[in-house]
């Protein structure tokens, strides 16, 4: 199976670059975004095959990641991991496209088994 590339999109810089370790165990080669602009930046010069976008970002809201991503060429498959999502939130990121919305804290195994299956959905 090939590597999938995720980018992973969290203010929490420490919870981040966790999270990038421990889905690297798992075999994903994962790259960090702090901020909205930062994710729309390696968007736009890297190919992802997922990204992990939390909605509370510092500068803009994760909600304008989802928005600007087909504008880029962007055609990774986006779930949703946020500590303060509401049900509007729910359905504002389905909306865009958004193919999970999931609560922290989760357990690592079944965040990788969900970034599997909706890798697998569309492939």
């Amino acid at each position: 199976m090939k590597q999938l590339r995720l980018l992973i999109v969290d203010d929490e810089r420490h919870f981040a670059d966790a999270l990038a370790e421990r889905l690297e165990l798992r075999g994903f080669k994962a790259q960090t975004a702090y901020d909205a602009a930062q994710a729309l930046e390696a968007l736009g010069s890297a190919e992802f095959d997922l990204v992990l976008l939390d909605l509370r970002l510092p500068d803009r809201p994760g909600t304008d990641v989802l928005r600007e991503m087909p504008g880029l060429g962007a055609e990774a498959r986006v779930v949703v991991l946020t500590g303060h999502g509401s049900d509007a939130d729910y359905k504002e990121c389905m909306g865009l496209g958004a193919k999970d919305f999931l609560h922290k804290p989760i357990a690592i195994r079944e965040l990788s088994e969900i970034l599997l299956r909706v890798h697998k959905e569309e492939s």
